[in-house]
């Protein structure tokens, strides 16, 4: 360790360079060299297969599968610095630099240094190479602070009038949900909360319902319904409601749609162009792996077939320039989203760089090994703990996502007991080697007296079976004993 921090304060007095591929690993080299030909892009073919109920076999298959493409995903992961004491399994909190990134990072911070150079600007040239990877254009893809920033701009840019209605979940981040109430006092508008269900009795089906039906019945009751709000996928339980079917219902009755996509970008290879909501706010710092205060902000600003509504009445709330009086579509919106006075641009410059990464391995197939994860790590927990323990669904693929959430306790009701949740949490850490970063969330669950603390796991490019294998065991031993 106190080689590592040596190192580390080496790195940060030299001023930085290129690096000497002599100093590569071979799993370095070979994925440099695979990327450079294009064949970290290759499509992988669908892991998910049916085999029936039996856990057992759903595991073995999944396994199997993941470990065909093994030595390609070890390259990946050669490409991080993560400390080997440790497996990082709460990505959906915070993510991690490549190293490819983190050269860019520090190269451009001190190119930045040497220059004294300012950050005025709206970072066009970065937009453009980021937008196709996410299936828009460069004037829809603004850079935030964050998703809460992102949340913020899209909510309360919004031309509210007083008494208009907002439908969304009991399973909401706080992100989106401070800046909701504060468009409660300041405009006057109202909120719907629909309880949400959880575990694996649920389809796709189960949300269009939920959200037609109470917009329907707003309605009868003279409501003025004006925009849904929810989360793909839910940070609680890491169930993905379903965007394409909820645009469904937006487009049915007119609506804005509002997406926190928090752990979108990086996990799932969406092309929102072809989803059509009007707003997604995601994470840079997540499952993208760029620095810490960095955001992704799609902003519909074109009527397509995918969503023929007219644009929302929509103003900037945080920026240097602003085109008035010019009708939506008609500039580039990002643009004045990103703009706003002097910004860090080396860390978009990062960010940027990490999207090129993701691009060139292949958003479809990181999205695919990153669910093949999940779908294994679920079976391997309904194998010990019974589907019952699952808070995240696992049969229907269109709810799927890489987080997954569940109940460890031998004792259903303690996982109602914080103090317990944290300390399974803790010593999952301090009782393994490696130890496991893992976190506890808590939501209300329909019909319990109070909320449940479910134990929430992240898998992402980094981890593969073995990790998952000794996760599970781990995570069994500790139930016993506590």
């Amino acid at each position: 360790m106190q080689e590592l921090k040596q190192t580390q304060r080496q790195t940060i007095a030299t001023p930085p360079q290129m690096e000497d591929p002599a100093t590569w690993t071979p799993k370095r080299r070979e994925f440099l060299r695979m990327l450079a030909y294009g064949a970290g892009s290759l499509a992988l073919a669908p892991l998910f297969g049916a085999c029936g109920d039996d856990a057992s076999a759903q595991a073995s298959d999944l396994r199997s599968q993941l470990m065909q493409d093994e030595a390609f995903w070890a390259q990946v992961q050669a490409m991080f610095v993560l400390k080997p004491e440790k497996v990082y399994m709460n990505i959906g909190t915070g993510g991690s630099m490549p190293q490819t990134v983190l050269d860019t990072f520090q190269q451009e911070n001190f190119a930045k240094a040497a220059d004294s150079s300012s950050g005025y600007g709206n970072l066009a040239d970065l937009r453009a190479a980021v937008a196709p990877g996410f299936g828009v254009d460069r004037d829809e893809l603004a850079f935030s602070a964050n998703t809460s920033s992102g949340m913020c701009h899209a909510i309360l840019g919004i031309k509210w009038e007083p008494g208009d209605v907002v439908v969304t979940t009991n399973h909401e981040h706080g992100g989106g949900l401070t800046p909701l109430n504060i468009a409660v006092d300041r405009y006057g508008i109202e909120v719907s909360i629909i309880q949400l269900p959880v575990g694996n009795r649920q389809t796709a089906a189960t949300y269009v319902n939920l959200f037609d039906e109470r917009i329907r019945a707003l309605k009868g009751q003279g409501k003025r319904v004006r925009a849904m709000m929810w989360s793909s996928p839910t940070y609680k339980t890491g169930t993905m409601l379903p965007i394409a079917e909820l645009m469904e219902v937006v487009k049915t009755h007119g609506l804005i749609s509002i997406v926190d996509g928090a752990h979108l970008p990086g996990m799932m290879a969406y092309d929102y162009g072809a989803l059509g909501m009007d707003f997604m706010s995601g994470a840079g710092h997540k499952w993208q792996c760029g620095p810490g205060s960095t955001g992704i902000l799609v902003v519909r600003n074109k009527m397509r077939a995918s969503n023929p509504l007219p644009l929302p009445d929509w103003f900037p709330i945080h920026t240097s320039t602003y085109a008035r009086q010019q009708p939506r579509g008609a500039y580039d919106i990002a643009a004045t989203i990103t703009s706003c006075g002097s910004l860090h641009v080396p860390m978009f410059r990062a960010l940027a760089k990490a999207c090129e990464m993701w691009d060139s391995i292949g958003r479809k197939k990181i999205e695919t090994y990153d669910l093949t994860l999940s779908a294994y790590l679920k079976e391997k927990i309904v194998e010990r703990w019974g589907t019952e323990s699952l808070y995240s669904p696992k049969d229907d693929p269109k709810l799927v996502s890489a987080l997954t959430s569940f109940n460890p306790f031998r004792n259903r009701d303690d996982v109602m007991n914080q103090q317990k949740a944290t300390m399974f949490v803790n010593r999952m850490l301090s009782d393994f080697a490696p130890g496991f970063v893992i976190r506890s969330a808590n939501f209300e669950v329909i019909g319990a007296p109070s909320d449940h603390y479910g134990i929430r796991i992240s898998t992402h490019l980094w981890h593969d079976a073995n990790d998952i294998d000794r996760l599970v065991e781990s995570m069994w031993t500790l139930s016993r004993s506590m």
